[in-house]
């Protein structure tokens, strides 16, 4: 489908992962072999998603194809836009600054909590009974 230059970017948010590709092209993004408007129902997510594009103005110059997996929409969609971002400064140096400012380069620490021992959740106590 596609030829073999291609720049490829790693992102991660909470637990999702997302190997993207970036291919000179139109602007078409296929994720999990699907088109973005088939994967994510909200515009919010699109939005996301297309982010490094719109803060670099390179809007239809590149086609994504990324594969995503482990947590939620909204992580997916994080995860897409950091890998697209790591993606797109492999393509052009010169986009750092304005990837760097608008903090798509960074990976979200974030991490949903370990639950502990003795205890219902990570901080959650059990129920205290008096009697």
């Amino acid at each position: 489908m596609y030829e073999s230059n291609y720049f490829y970017g790693t992102g991660r948010r909470k637990s999702s992962v997302a190997r993207v590709r970036v291919y000179p092209g139109t602007g078409k993004i296929t994720i999990n072999d699907r088109d973005i408007d088939d994967y994510f129902g909200l515009e919010t997510l699109k939005l996301i998603v297309n982010q490094p594009f719109a803060v670099t103005g390179t809007e239809g110059k590149y086609d994504i194809v990324c594969r995503v997996n482990g947590g939620g929409v909204t992580g997916q969609a994080g995860a897409i836009r950091h890998g697209l971002s790591r993606a797109l400064l492999q393509a052009d140096e010169n986009l750092r600054p304005a990837l760097k400012k608008a903090g798509f380069l960074t990976r979200d620490p974030r991490m949903k909590e370990r639950k502990k021992y003795g205890l219902k959740g990570a901080r959650r106590a059990p129920q205290f009974s008096k009697r």
